[in-house]
């Protein structure tokens, strides 16, 4: 346990360094006055004031902000005097900017994150062979028998050539049992197995890998490679977030929250450098998502009332913006309770 902390705290106190010092910076290129950037939540527990902003660690470890001047955000502060550094004199185009620059930086660091480990460890490509590389314990695979270096020769009596084609079988029959005849020593085995459907893209799956060769890769390839990888976890991401809005997703099941990423982190540090970096890099593509969900709050909500003042061309009330702030903080405070409640019975469980 002690272990995972020493792991989590470093995690997670980057992606919040890297998150707010995205919105710092902007408003400094804005021309705004950041009165507080914190690593954590109130009460302050040190810091030292540098000019106009007070930089601190807070008590609360479980995420950070930039206070700025005239902004109502979740500080709930509606003091705004119309001051030329404050954050409603800038323009809205400005404004969108150092809102999103937060959300921004996260995605930077997936890629910079992916880019290095691209280009240190190289550049996995699949074979196509339909030879079985890895079979994940307790997984339908597992339970028929099926075992490393096993070649798949066909799925419900259709030859199967290439991997692609094996997956292309399997992905289309989730919940349905299908044949499989694979060779194993010069012997020819069969079976029949059910595929698991998987809760992210609803494809069935029985639990196999496929071989892989690592060629090395440049800078430019391995940035490519990154931004190829990020848009998919992008894609599978919105398409999560959606079944979890739509509730074809168990939110009970689906979420995860600190205790477990906690968890994880720990895990994957026990497996080396590579898993800690691609673990960080995922999570923080995952952070810049959920920030730009159009929910008060959030970095999304802001920037819906960027989108209505700039539609009206005059700035939503003051009271219509807080009230709006404190039930999207209730709303996220519950979750919040919700999540960590959550994740104490997953883990006694």
């Amino acid at each position: 346990m002690l272990h995972d902390i020493l792991v989590f705290i470093p995690v997670l106190g980057l992606l919040v360094f890297v998150h707010e010092l995205g919105h710092f910076l902007a408003a400094k290129w804005a021309g705004i006055r950041v009165e507080r950037f914190s690593l954590g939540f109130p009460p302050r527990m040190i810091g030292k004031k540098i000019g106009d902003t007070d930089y601190c660690i807070s008590w609360i470890p479980l995420g950070g902000y930039v206070k700025m001047a005239g902004m109502i955000d979740e500080s709930m502060d509606t003091k705004v005097e119309g001051q030329p550094w404050e954050f409603m004199s800038k323009p809205v185009w400005k404004r969108v900017i150092v809102i999103a620059a937060g959300p921004v930086m996260n995605v930077l660091l997936t890629l910079v994150f992916f880019t290095a480990l691209y280009f240190a460890y190289g550049l996995p490509q699949v074979t196509n062979e339909p030879v079985v590389a890895q079979v994940i314990d307790d997984s339908p695979a597992a339970t028929i028998g099926l075992l490393a270096n096993d070649r798949i020769l066909s799925v419900n009596g259709q030859p199967v050539e290439t991997w692609e084609q094996l997956t292309l079988l399997i992905h289309a029959s989730p919940e349905k049992e299908i044949a499989l005849a694979w060779e194993r020593q010069g012997e020819r085995l069969q079976a029949t197995v059910v595929p698991r459907r998987d809760s992210l893209d609803q494809k069935g799956r029985i639990g196999i890998g496929p071989k892989v060769e690592i060629r090395e890769a440049g800078v430019g390839e391995s940035f490519v490679a990154a931004c190829g990888r990020s848009w998919f976890l992008t894609r599978e991401i919105g398409k999560f977030i959606g079944r979890l809005f739509s509730g074809r997703e168990s939110v009970r099941e689906g979420l995860a929250g600190p205790m477990q990423i906690m968890k994880m982190a720990g895990q994957y540090a026990r497996e080396g450098l590579a898993e800690v970096v691609n673990f960080v890099a995922v999570i923080s593509l995952q952070l810049a998502l959920l920030n730009i969900l159009p929910i008060p709050a959030l970095d999304g909500g802001h920037l819906v009332f960027l989108g209505i003042e700039a539609i009206l061309r005059r700035p939503v009330s003051v009271r219509a913006r807080v009230i709006v702030q404190q039930v999207g903080m209730a709303l996220l405070l519950a979750l919040m309770v919700f999540i960590f409640i959550n994740d104490f019975q997953k883990i006694f469980r």
